[in-house]
């Protein structure tokens, strides 16, 4: 392995998005540091996409969702003196139900991904970045970001923080040379639905998902172009701007029906 080089590491690489972003990306020549649960699949990944791109893709198998393993993570890329300039924090999943009935494990756990994880990431490797002058960071969010949603409560809390730490990011980092990319999908064709519980709701049916290959696509797109949001469709640009007009009382209700 060349550690000279530049990386992107990106995590939740093993399915779903992530999956998409990592076979984009290599196929763009990037080298890659690729993190998820299952070594299995990131071993069969790494081989695939080093035999069909010819790029260096190191992998590490980690739960993120506990300090100690992302310390791991995070001494394996610093002894081995990987340099990385793309930081893709993908990892995430969500938890459908009411919160009072909730199991309390799965939801610590949700919280420590979604959002413990992803700011430890970004802390650890943006002094990094700043210091060379260029890189940039692609967050997935969700447009469950920009409202409440009851049913799904702690989850759409969980991309509410996404949203905003990014975009005070990208604020923080005007001039740097770094960017913070808030990707922000709708439904998307992945098992989020029934990992979360909800492969029933209502939301599923009314709302015809996108593919995990076009919203991968469209954020790396917007990324590579230091874009402050990846919001992918006209309909789902106008529904967040007509949410700064609607008030949460009119919503709250009917996202409750969309999640039965």
């Amino acid at each position: 392995m060349n550690k000279e080089l530049p990386y992107a590491l990106i995590t939740g690489a093993s399915g779903g998005i992530g999956y998409e972003l990592t076979t984009l990306m290599a196929s763009k020549g990037h080298n890659l540091i690729i993190v998820a649960r299952s070594e299995e699949k990131l071993t069969g990944i790494a081989a695939d996409l080093q035999k069909r791109f010819k790029v260096q893709v190191v992998f590490f198998a980690v739960d993120l969702a506990h300090e100690a393993e992302r310390i791991k993570l995070i001494e394996f890329i610093r002894l081995n003196n990987y340099k990385i300039n793309i930081l893709v924090n993908n990892a995430g999943f969500g938890d459908a139900g009411y919160f009072a009935e909730a199991e309390w494990e799965k939801n610590e756990r949700m919280i420590q991904l979604n959002i413990t994880a992803l700011t430890h990431l970004t802390r650890e490797f943006l002094p990094d970045l700043i210091k060379a002058g260029k890189g940039r960071i692609l967050n997935v969010a969700s447009l469950a970001g920009y409202l409440p949603g009851p049913l799904m409560s702690a989850y759409y809390a969980t991309k509410s923080f996404v949203v905003s730490f990014s975009d005070a990011l990208y604020n923080e980092l005007r001039g740097t040379g770094v960017t913070v990319t808030t990707l922000s999908p709708g439904p998307v064709e992945t098992n989020f639905f029934t990992e979360a519980g909800a492969a029933e709701a209502r939301i599923n049916k009314l709302l015809k998902p996108a593919s995990a290959k076009s919203v991968a696509k469209f954020g790396y797109k917007r990324m590579m172009k230091g874009r402050k949001r990846a919001i992918q469709g006209i309909p789902n640009n106008l529904m967040i701007f007509a949410l700064r007009f609607i008030p949460t009382e009119f919503t709250n209700p009917i996202l409750k029906r969309l999640h039965r």
